[in-house]
């Protein structure tokens, strides 16, 4: 009998490993366009590496979390983001013997298309492609967008449908008492896994540098979630977490009502004095501005536009745009918006230094 490939005995540890409702490799609903199997590498292990290697990935280190353009190193950036995500999904996965690296692949690759400037910057994108006759913008579909067609100049990442399915449906809906994020759940346990892993990251992480810049103390947090959840962040999560995997099984992931309402307290209490306080929303005008410059100056200039955006004008901008770092857009801007010493060109290889 032929000796099985790395990959082949691997599946068939899957099979011994995972529990009966976990989504295993070899059941794959497949990827758009047919490949041979990898010999070593699994095919959401395949996807994960695909992800990683993708330039969209790497730009996530110059992109805002929460915090606009903060001037410390300790800050988190989108990509730290993205890989908190990762390793609280693998935790809870493994601990109810789903498949880790269908999850590692769905939280590596949810946010790649997410816009610079944060959810700032989503909304004035969101805004500006209504205005132009789109259905709007939505940093989840936008990386599907990534994966499927701009990655690659224009191949595609040709990802499995069951990560593309997680990647697209990462988002949270109206919360749920028993099982939280109700809105178009994912295919997968391990998509929704991702889904509330998300939530668990961003909530925690951005209160801890909401605390390191000084914009709220401990002493100001509800008291619920102090009391519920703890008083330091490793404890915050470790509960969390732990609830979780006590409180789902075959029929969903979620978490208890007495956790998830200090959940739903700790987001409550960051929406007003974090993501809507008045330090950050005297910087979205300037979002704006900036994003609309830009949006405008290509809209009039499409040749300035890389070639390998072959959608319409619309759709090639959003694009553009969206797949910008901060620092990137800023810099675009500057060039832009603001007089340069004659005779220098301010288009001079800038545009090649991006995508």
């Amino acid at each position: 009998m032929e000796d099985k490939t790395a990959r082949e005995q691997y599946e068939v540890k899957e099979d011994n490993m995972l529990a009966p409702w976990a989504t295993r490799s070899r059941m794959s609903k497949g990827r758009c366009k047919p490949e041979e199997p990898c010999p070593i590498r699994t095919c959401f292990q395949r996807d994960r590496d695909r992800i990683v290697h993708s330039k969209a990935f790497r730009r996530l280190k110059h992109k805002t979390q929460v915090l606009l353009l903060p001037e410390g190193d300790h800050y988190r950036t989108r990509l730290t983001h993205t890989l908190e995500v990762s390793q609280i999904s693998r935790v809870i996965a493994r601990a109810l013997s789903l498949n880790e690296d269908l999850v590692e692949a769905i939280a590596l690759g949810h946010d790649l298309g997410h816009t610079p400037f944060g959810h700032m910057g989503e909304r004035v994108l969101n805004k500006l492609a209504k205005l132009h006759g789109k259905e709007g913008f939505s940093h989840a579909k936008q990386s599907l967008r990534v994966v499927d067609v701009l990655e690659k100049d224009g191949l595609g990442l040709n990802l499995t449908e069951e990560v593309r399915d997680g990647i697209l449906k990462h988002s949270k809906g109206q919360i749920n008492v028993r099982y939280g994020f109700y809105s178009d759940i994912p295919m997968t346990l391990e998509g929704w896994v991702v889904r509330v892993a998300d939530s668990v990251a961003y909530l925690n992480h951005d209160l801890d540098d909401a605390l390191r810049a000084g914009m709220v103390t401990v002493d100001d947090l509800p008291f619920i979630v102090t009391e519920t959840l703890g008083d330091r962040h490793s404890k915050r999560i470790g509960t969390i977490v732990k609830d979780i995997i006590d409180n789902s099984g075959p029929d969903g992931i979620g978490m208890s009502e007495r956790i998830l309402e200090a959940v739903e307290a700790l987001r409550a209490f960051l929406y007003k004095n974090v993501y809507i306080a008045k330090r950050a929303s005297e910087e979205e005008p300037k979002v704006e501005h900036l994003i609309s410059t830009l949006f405008n100056f290509f809209m009039e200039n499409p040749h300035f536009i890389p070639e390998k955006y072959t959608s319409d004008r619309v759709q090639s901008v959003i694009d553009f745009i969206s797949g910008m770092t901060d620092r990137y857009a800023m810099l675009l801007f500057k060039r832009i918006a603001l007089p340069a010493p004659w005779p220098h060109d301010p288009f001079n290889d800038l545009f090649s230094t991006h995508q």
